[in-house]
């Protein structure tokens, strides 16, 4: 096959380059190189979806930032930050995650887990505590880039369903309760729920009245919305596209309103209404931020906590959705993808970031096809910093706490508990053990607990397994369980099967029950152990059963093992046991 060289080449495409054809070949070694290294959504993307991306990355703009200034306070920071954060973060998730429509930025769990870790630390909202958060944005951030990196996405696995949903849901309770001060216009100072609940309790009827009659009025207002709205609005004839469309628009009416109602009154200067008060206009710097040896220190485990909790959320969250939309995502590239988010948000506005359900929502709800409606939020956010930041100056800080309060209500995961208590009380305990060690111990204790609990059911089913007598059922070649079905059986002969894999911690269990089994049976010459569901021994295993074939030995007792899987076998033949038994 003969190659053509250079002069043929531009002969035949620069024609139709210079007829206006859309599709032409440009001879340039650069643009290889520069696409290699862009996301595949974006190499592929379908001039079609443009339009759609456009006006949810506007509307998720506009939507977004209420709950951006409310998540930054509620983490102890300037509310500008949690405008920042909306901007470069958002950029670095949409070019490095794998989720089509997952939306980061400022989420109440990180802003309630910055908030307790940083608050006994540094003064809420000095420059100290400003670096410390950014630090601890930087720490998880590299933490979740180094698991992505080693391709350990599988760690988002290693936390259970009931220990995640009880420590959100403990947090949700905490963020709640946190709030209070803000609706009531009190000063609270307790260092877990119960004390915040204690001082809320005695200082009840000293709430400031306006303040408390502002985000009442609110409260109610979004409550309606959430859970009537969208009923009265398809009663109405509306669709339920378009009416849920309305209830995610409804927070910032509210906000709005709210702010026009106390400009107007002059509420916050005549009657002491709390306002968010001077929000700094103008992009954010990008400051480099590197924390000393001993602030890296005392951050490592929150940020580790903060790293897992995050990964765990966005990973799921972002499964959901891609289950939803029938599309597919990579674990590994969402850990990219959230510890780049965290790490250029350490270096422009310093609170860390993750996967927002409410933010995701309102992005799928908005019409969104792909990340680069991200993108468009974070750039029309770029135009709301520099220009409009000083709008949001007089707003009723009581209202972004309804709005907080809301958002947590929803996290509340009551129906998990049931479901969980429903099939497995050890793991409704983990729930209730994970979200009470939030409540009454703090955040990093509560997921401590968490994960003791369920590490501690693990061992508990593992050390005890169950162990069934078996015969075969008539006409078939099946063995089933001698207490649930109708099945025959070999005098002499006792079949027992394990259904667990025989380890350590378990042999204790396994010898009481096998000697159980042989005294409630008479005339026993021959012990079949079924090993069909046995993936694993381990050395003490294999000791304990030459030992067990010894002592049978000594009844006249034969002991074989049947239906030994081919990894355990290969184990097997290599010990003294084997031999034995042949």
């Amino acid at each position: 096959m003969r190659v053509p060289d250079t002069n043929e080449v531009q002969e035949q495409v620069l024609p139709r380059a210079s007829q206006g054809s859309r599709s032409f070949l440009v001879l340039s070694p650069i643009m290889p190189l520069t696409s290699r290294f862009l996301p595949g959504w974006l190499r592929n993307y379908q001039r079609e979806k443009l339009g759609a991306d456009l006006l949810a990355g506007l509307v998720v703009t506009v939507l977004v930032i209420p709950q951006s200034l409310a998540y930054a306070l509620l983490a102890g920071l300037p509310p500008q930050v949690g405008l920042y954060v909306s901007i470069l973060p958002v950029i670095a998730y949409a070019l490095l995650g794998s989720s089509m429509v997952q939306s980061v930025g400022p989420v109440a769990i990180t802003a309630i887990m910055t908030y307790a870790v940083l608050s006994p630390l540094a003064a809420p909202g000095s420059p100290e505590y400003i670096g410390l958060a950014a630090a601890l944005s930087l720490v998880s951030g590299a933490m979740l880039l180094a698991c992505g990196a080693m391709r350990l996405g599988f760690l988002s696995q290693l936390l259970s369903r009931p220990v995640v949903s009880g420590f959100i849901s403990g947090s949700a309770v905490l963020i709640i309760v946190s709030q209070m001060k803000h609706l009531l216009g009190l000063s609270l100072h307790g260092a877990n729920a119960w004390q915040l609940l204690a001082d809320l309790l005695r200082l009840f009827p000293g709430s400031h009245w306006p303040t408390l009659a502002i985000g009442s009025a609110a409260l109610v207002t979004l409550a309606f919305v959430r859970s009537g709205l969208t009923w009265m609005l398809v009663r109405l004839g509306v669709s339920i596209g378009k009416a849920t469309f309305v209830v995610r628009l409804m927070p910032l009416l509210v906000v709005l309103l709210a702010t026009v109602v106390v400009i107007a009154l002059d509420l916050d200067r005549r009657q002491g209404v709390a306002v968010v008060g001077t929000v700094v206009e103008g992009l954010p710097g990008f400051e480099f931020v590197f924390p000393a040896f001993d602030t890296l220190k005392r951050l490592l485990v929150p940020a580790a906590v903060m790293a897992l909790i995050g990964m765990v959320q966005g990973i799921t969250l972002a499964q959901t959705m891609a289950i939803k939309r029938r599309e597919r995502i990579d674990a590994n590239a969402e850990l990219l993808g959230l510890g780049g988010a965290n790490v250029v948000a350490a270096f422009s506005g310093g609170m860390p970031v993750g996967g927002g359900l409410s933010r995701s929502a309102i992005n799928v709800a908005a019409g969104a096809q792909t990340p680069l409606a991200s993108i468009v939020s974070a750039v029309s956010m770029i135009a709301v910093v520099a220009g409009a930041a000083h709008c949001f100056a007089r707003l009723p800080l009581a209202v972004l706490a309804a709005t907080i309060v809301m958002a947590a209500y929803t996290m509340i995961d009551i129906r998990g508990l049931r479901q969980a208590w429903a099939y497995d009380r050890a793991d409704g305990l983990a729930w209730l053990g994970t979200a009470g060690g939030v409540l009454v111990f703090g955040l990093e204790a509560g997921i401590g607990l968490g994960v003791l609990l369920s590490m501690g059911t693990l061992l508990l089913r593992a050390s005890t397994p169950h162990i069934a007598v078996i015969g075969r059922i008539p006409g078939s070649e099946h063995f089933r369980n001698v207490e649930r079905y109708e099945v025959q059986t070999i005098p002499g002969v006792l079949f027992l099967r394990i259904d667990e894999s025989l380890f350590f911690g378990n042999l204790g269990a396994v010898e009481l029950r096998l000697n159980q089994a042989l005294e409630q049976s008479s005339g026993i010459r021959h012990l079949v152990l079924v090993m069909s569901a046995v993936n694993r021994m381990d050395a003490t295993a294999v000791e304990v059963l030459a030992e067990v074939n010894r002592d049978l030995a000594e009844r006249n007792t034969r002991l074989h093992l049947a239906e030994v899987k081919g990894p355990v076998q290969d184990r097997l033949i290599r010990s003294e046991l084997w031999a034995s038994l042949s």
